[in-house]
């Protein structure tokens, strides 16, 4: 069964195991983040974001844009960093003359610093993530209004009357709604801190045992428990989501282990993306 946990106000559903498969839908934002297995229940989404080009991060999309062809959809937008542009297109069309059939994407490549607008108030920052292929992680945030503090007490009438003589009442400010944030070393937080402030972040943790050491996972590129323990302070979120475990780990093993080793104010703001018992998924 699919794993899914609610952060905050946002659904996270879907797996994700280290080298294995990722796959994430968050539905109230109509985006998927990774595309490392065909969940047929996700495949009409039709804003989907790579993090990169590793097998169990983006391998499935082919499959996914067969299962839309059933159903009548059409090409999806496919948000990915700019080295893996060429290389992505070159693949479906390798896909598509073994199909016999078109495998179209349109593909909207991204650099870090890159903002761009997903849909109606939703826009999407990418950023620098740290692996050994080229890599991005996401921050989807909200632009609003905001009543400058110098008219904050005018009466509403008042206010009404000077923003329609288009009197410049308003500042735009950004909500940090979402960020995803995979396959990385740790250090993308100190080289991106609006992390801590995201409203719900997703994070890697793909190792979490003495076994496998903090310098074990940073010569893989990854992040360990420990780690993600030591700046248990500096995480404000609403939520954290820590999902891609190694598959060495059992979900009970997954759960117990957090449940002992994080500090109790970080704990009962993270959402562990696995399964509550038995076998991970597949």
């Amino acid at each position: 069964m699919l794993t899914e946990v609610q952060a905050g106000p946002y659904t996270v559903r879907g797996v994700s195991v280290g080298g294995v498969y990722t796959s994430l839908l968050v539905p109230e934002l109509g985006v998927l983040l990774d595309a490392g297995i065909p969940i047929r229940s996700f495949a009409t989404t039709d804003r989907i974001f790579l993090s990169h080009g590793h097998a169990d991060h983006a391998s499935a999309l082919g499959s996914l844009l067969g299962i839309r062809a059933l159903v009548g959809k059409g090409p999806p937008f496919v948000y990915l960093p700019a080295e893996i542009e060429a290389p992505v297109q070159e693949a479906l069309a390798a896909l598509g003359r073994l199909h016999r059939m078109k495998s179209e994407v349109r593909t909207v490549p991204l650099r870090p610093g890159d903002t761009v607008k997903v849909q109606q108030d939703l826009w999407v920052r990418a950023f620098r993530t740290h692996h050994p292929v080229p890599s991005l992680g996401y921050q989807f945030l909200r632009r609003v209004a905001k009543l400058k503090p110098e008219f904050r007490e005018l009466p509403p009438a008042e206010i009404g009357r000077r923003r329609q003589a288009g009197e410049p009442l308003f500042d735009e400010v950004e909500r940090l709604e979402l960020a995803y944030c995979t396959d990385t070393l740790s250090n993308v937080l100190e080289r991106q801190p609006s992390l801590f402030d995201s409203r719900v972040l997703i994070l890697e943790c793909t190792f979490i045992d003495a076994e496998r050491t903090v310098r074990d996972a940073q010569e893989r590129a990854h992040i360990h428990l420990e780690e993600i323990a030591s700046m248990a302070d500096r995480f404000q979120n609403e939520a954290l989501v820590l999902m891609h475990f190694s598959q060495a780990y059992s979900p009970a093993q997954v759960h117990a282990t957090l449940q002992a080793r994080l500090p109790a104010s970080l704990l009962e703001r993270v959402r562990v993306f696995a399964p509550d018992a038995g076998r991970w998924f597949g």
